[in-house]
């Protein structure tokens, strides 16, 4: 093996921090040239905006270095041309004919009866932990009129990357690939869109970004059983319901109406998770039921499902969910517990 294929060999190594593939795999290799001591790699990015450049240029000197022989490493960016990169989306993701959304991934869609319940925060917390115990995780922000998995995920003012000729990439955050609509508009902008709109954004997101490999997929539903519940349980008829409440019997009697709808159209229903079940003072430890108590379990028995979990009522939950800190990110919280046995609950139940 002469020098130059030494060198092809050792960027198998280097993978596109976004894409996870090799370089080579992906066709973004150019020309290799050996100057004496000094290598020049040519490498075809899909946009020369590619905010993680440098993490590229420096895995590839890395690897150069490494073969011996070499001193100098010069990295030269280009873009790729339109043919290429539609052959790079043909690469990834496949051709969209016929295609089954999710064929191979475990879909939870975790919806609610109304606003309010901590849904979306339980979504995010959920699919953290997931990942965490070591899944694959994507996660659909498919409240589109109404989104804040952004700002509960700290990810307000990211964007996510688009390959000219139709494919986003999710924004990877806490090790869990995410797509939201708060994340392709801009900051406050009113959306006003009717159902067929919204159903057609959807399947945007399930179609025309790519996911890779999943173990789940969780989307979060809008709350009530409008267009979108009704559009999602048509399109992924495999999908199972995970439903949020709380126990408010006006809370409880609403995600009922979820549950009835879910049946209708023969879509499973995994479980239920209470959420702000009970608060617990401060000062004396004692478990406050200020909302009610058990209609979670009796919403759980007649919508013949189970109840996952309750998860308590803590301010400071609140608090870190609008500065974009989950609880699962802290070790020593009662509440990532909860989340635990409510996800064992989700893997066992399948």
């Amino acid at each position: 093996m002469d020098l130059k294929d030494k060198v092809y060999k050792a960027l198998e190594n280097v993978n596109d921090p976004e894409l996870h593939k090799s370089l080579i795999e992906l066709d973004m290799i150019g020309d290799v040239v050996i100057e004496g001591n000094k290598t020049i790699v040519n490498v075809t990015l899909t946009t020369m905006g590619c905010p993680l450049k440098s993490t590229i240029k420096g895995d590839i000197e890395k690897e150069v270095l490494a073969i011996g022989g070499l001193d100098d490493v010069e990295v030269v960016f280009g873009e790729m041309t339109k043919e290429q990169k539609e052959k790079l989306i043909e690469k990834l993701h496949g051709k969209k004919d016929n295609k089954e959304p999710f064929k191979d991934t475990r879909v939870i869609a975790i919806g609610s009866g109304k606003g309010g319940v901590g849904k979306s925060t339980v979504t995010a917390n959920l699919a953290v932990m997931l990942s965490e115990m070591g899944y694959k995780v994507g996660l659909i922000d498919a409240d589109i009129l109404g989104y804040s998995i952004p700002q509960i995920m700290g990810m307000s003012n990211m964007k996510p990357m688009n390959i000219e000729g139709g494919l986003l990439l999710p924004i990877e955050k806490k090790g869990v690939k995410v797509i939201s609509m708060g994340n392709l508009v801009e900051k406050d902008q009113a959306l006003i869109w009717r159902g067929p709109v919204l159903g057609g954004i959807l399947e945007q997101f399930f179609n025309d970004v790519h996911w890779g490999e999943l173990d789940y997929m969780l989307i979060d539903l809008p709350p009530g059983t409008g267009d979108v519940p009704l559009s999602l349980m048509q399109k992924l008829p495999k999908a199972e319901i995970l439903i949020v409440t709380t126990p408010q019997i006006t809370a409880a009697n609403v995600a009922k109406r979820l549950g009835l709808m879910a049946a209708k159209t023969n879509s499973k229903i995994i479980g239920l998770i209470e959420n702000m079940s009970y608060f617990i003072c401060d000062n004396c430890d004692e478990k406050h039921y200020i909302f009610g108590k058990e209609e979670g379990k009796k919403l759980a028995e007649e919508l013949d499902t189970k109840l996952f979990g309750q998860i308590p009522l803590v301010t400071a939950v609140r608090e870190d969910s609008d500065k974009g800190i989950l609880s699962v990110d802290d070790p020593d919280a009662h509440v990532k517990e909860n989340y635990k046995a409510i996800a064992e609950q989700l893997i066992v139940n399948s």
